[in-house]
Formats: structure tokens, C-alpha cells, sequence
């Protein structure tokens, strides 16, 4: 048994261990987002657009279903990345012991962490992959900067899925978890530029909202679906979550390891 913390190629039998499983149970994970864009676009989208015509975004005169199409598939990366590795992790560690049946082969630690969260990440990136898939039939997504979604998709499943892994290492039971979804997650999903333009709010509660991760893969993924990203948008949203994801992977894996090695 490994108890070292290093890194290998090895974490990628964690990776495949997780695609094993969840490929028996594909149709579920297919189905929610090949649904979900089309819920939001047939609800919120077409249902507000006698209320809410048109929106003013960064200079473009936008409709409703235009400005929120891109949200639908960042929160959806949130979600997911979070999901898999707080509740799911969770699940594999406590209740179905799969760590310890894992540490019992010569893959360390960190190897097992880092393999559960590029394995979140993954799952990211392939719900994206589906939902940009659908919402491009609608005409919402356009290229080639729309193929950008992609390496978001990844990117921000690694930083979401850190964050999850984060919870996993200090909560003490499964429903524990109800606290970061309601303390973090939902305001995020609510006040990140989701459903309306962050300029609606006072300046202070801008400021806030920039501070939040999501607030940037949104902007990231709306600018990517117009085609009008920037080197700016890149440089200043894509350096924001490349520098957190790049503090709160190690961290992740420092409280995991702390946590399962006693």
C-alpha cells in the first residue's frame, strides 16, 4: 500500500475505473444534458421574451435566449464537476470503501484525488460537449470560437471539482453538503451574470460577483458563443480560473491525503 504523495500516469487507473462504472449507467448522464438546454430555452428563454426582448450586453443588443444560453452550460460544468467529486466521491469514500480498496495497490494518494477529479472534470467536459451539440441546432453557438467551450469545459470542471473535493476532505456526513450548495453554489448559479447582466446590480455587489468563479466561465462562455471573445476576456477570465484551479487542485489533494492517511 501507497501512502506517498506523488504523481504518475497511474491516476489515470482511477480515471478509468470511473468510466468503467458510469458507462453502465450512460443513458442517465446522456439524457440530462441533451434535456436540460432544451427545458431552459423552451421555458425561460421563449417564455420571457415578450417580458424581456432584448438585453444590452458589453455593446451587443442581445435576446433573452441569446444571453442565456451560454449560462446554461456553465452552470451546468459547475454542477457536474461539483457534484461528482463532493457527493459522489464522498459515496466511493465513506460508504463503498473504494479508497481503501484502491490504496491497497501500489497508486499513492494523490495519484487516487487527482484521477477522481480529472475523472469530474471529464464528465464536464462531456455533458458540454452534448449541451453545445444542442444548443448549436439552435443556432446559439457560433465558429469557430465556439469549439473554445471545450477546453473551458475541462478547465472548469478541474477547478469545480477541486472546490467539491475540497468539502469531501471536512464534512463529516453526506448531508453536510447541503451547506455548500446553499452557501455557495446557488448564489453563485444566481448572481454570477447567470440570467441577467451583472451591470443590473449596485457596485458593490459587482465587485463581489466578479470574485466568484463562476462569474468568469460565464463570461468566458458567452463571449465564446457570440464570437466575441477577446484577449482581454481570455487574459483576465481565463487567467482566473487557470490560477485558482492551479491553487486549489494541490490544496485538494493536501486535505484528502490528511484526511484519508491517519
Amino acid at each position: 500500500m501507497s501512502t506517498d504523495n506523488h504523481l504518475t500516469w497511474r491516476l489515470l487507473r482511477v480515471w478509468r475505473r470511473d468510466w468503467l462504472v458510469t458507462r453502465k449507467s450512460w443513458l442517465i448522464g446522456f439524457m440530462t444534458p441533451l434535456l436540460e438546454p432544451i427545458l431552459y430555452i423552451t421555458s425561460l428563454g421563449f417564455g420571457f421574451r415578450i417580458l424581456i426582448p432584448e438585453i444590452q450586453y458589453e455593446g451587443h443588443t442581445l435576446t433573452y435566449v441569446v444571453f442565456m444560453a451560454p449560462a446554461i452550460i456553465a452552470t451546468n460544468i459547475m454542477y457536474t464537476a461539483f457534484m461528482e467529486n463532493s457527493f459522489s466521491s464522498f459515496v466511493r469514500m465513506y460508504y463503498q470503501k473504494t479508497y481503501d480498496a484502491i490504496r491497497a495497490t501500489p497508486l499513492s494518494v494523490d495519484e487516487i484525488i487527482a484521477g477522481e477529479i480529472m475523472w469530474g472534470a471529464t464528465k464536464s467536459l462531456m455533458a458540454a460537449t452534448i449541451m453545445v451539440t444542442v444548443l448549436s441546432l439552435f443556432g446559439l453557438v457560433r465558429y469557430p470560437t465556439g469549439l473554445g467551450l471545450l477546453p473551458l469545459a475541462f478547465l472548469g470542471g478541474l477547478l469545480f471539482g477541486a472546490i467539491g473535493m475540497l468539502f469531501t476532505a471536512f464534512v463529516k456526513s453526506i448531508d453536510m453538503f447541503n451547506l455548500p450548495i446553499f452557501l455557495l453554489i446557488t448564489p453563485m448559479y444566481l448572481f454570477s451574470g447567470t440570467f441577467f447582466p451583472l451591470e443590473n446590480l449596485p457596485g458593490w455587489a459587482q465587485g463581489m460577483a466578479w470574485a466568484l468563479p463562476l462569474t468568469h466561465l460565464v463570461s468566458l462562455a458567452r463571449n465564446l458563443c457570440l464570437g466575441t471573445v477577446s484577449w482581454m476576456n481570455v487574459l483576465v477570465s481565463g487567467g482566473y480560473l487557470l490560477a485558482a484551479t492551479v491553487l486549489l487542485v494541490p490544496l485538494a489533494l493536501r486535505l484528502m491525503r490528511r484526511r484519508l492517511i491517519k
